[in-house]
């Protein structure tokens, strides 16, 4: 059976991924003890279930440490992928402030003696990030920061459409002047290349549009630049690989994110697809068109 753990901090989008799980067919639980996990997942494997979706968030604070140990006893039988959502300390209070929603951990005490009570918003977001650290090594992480609704279930369907065999390497474009991904392993700038923005017809346009392509692949300077990211990461890779890395995200910025970093991500991906399971994706590009409410978990 194929099992998605949903988790990471409040208010970064999980009630949205869990009904993106949902619409894809995904028999689907909110807040459940990570104690009760390997029950139900025998459960419903027993009858005939093949695709559980679970969220785990600092609701269960009193029993979140047991997480690692459950999660490689699960993975030894099923097929088990973590989704870890994340978010801007700056974007989750706006979110609450907007919903006026109360955080987990924040205004009364929590079943967790080690937790206590939390006086403000902000104390409780940062201690949720201790109770949830752990887990973010093993799952894949997205920032949701400056994701609309349709973009992140976007993101979660094309997560659990790949492969889960081997290391998962994610291409991420994104522009300097929204803030780098939290979810980024490597950052790479390519803010020093020429700038298509620069010229009228192609500011428009996205680093998928063929005119954009056919401006920066005629430039040997941004060849350079793809060549000696694409080597260094062959050179790292083997040993992600050895160290049992499941998810590895690669963040390639520009000024905007719509031009240059695009393009890159798109070719590092297409000259690495037989080197593991690759995702490309575009946060600030205006390439995904949909609702425009921010999320809210």
């Amino acid at each position: 059976m194929r099992i998605v753990l949903i988790t990471g901090i409040s208010g970064s989008g999980k009630s949205v991924a869990l009904n993106a799980l949902a619409d894809s067919g995904y028999y689907c639980v909110d807040n459940l003890p990570p104690r009760f996990l390997p029950a139900l997942a025998e459960y419903l494997s027993s009858d005939g279930h093949e695709r559980l979706a679970v969220a785990i968030d600092a609701r269960s604070s009193a029993s979140l440490g047991d997480m690692p140990a459950i999660i490689r006893n699960l993975s030894s039988e099923h097929d088990v992928r973590v989704l870890f959502l994340n978010a801007s300390t700056q974007a989750l209070i706006q979110r609450f402030s907007e919903t006026r929603r109360r955080h987990p951990l924040s205004g009364s005490p929590a079943h967790d003696a080690d937790v206590g009570l939390m006086t403000s918003l902000e104390e409780a977001i940062e201690r949720e990030r201790e109770l949830v650290a752990d887990l973010a090594e093993f799952g894949h992480q997205i920032d949701t920061s400056n994701l609309r609704a349709n973009v992140l279930r976007a993101w979660v369907k094309r997560f659990i459409e790949q492969e889960h065999a081997g290391l998962m390497l994610m291409f991420e474009s994104f522009g300097f002047k929204r803030g780098v991904p939290l979810d980024a392993d490597f950052v790479f700038d390519v803010r020093t290349l020429p700038n298509p923005y620069y010229d009228h017809e192609l500011r428009h346009l996205t680093g998928l549009d063929q005119p954009v392509i056919d401006f920066l692949d005629a430039l040997p300077v941004v060849h350079e630049m793809i060549d000696d990211i694409q080597a260094f990461l062959l050179k790292w890779l083997p040993h992600f690989r050895d160290d049992n890395r499941s998810y590895l995200t690669v963040a390639i910025g520009c000024t905007g994110g719509q031009h240059r970093s695009v393009f890159i991500a798109e070719t590092l991906a297409a000259r690495l697809a037989n080197e593991a399971n690759v995702i490309v994706r575009h946060r600030d590009a205006p390439i995904d068109v949909g609702e425009s409410s921010r999320l809210v978990a």
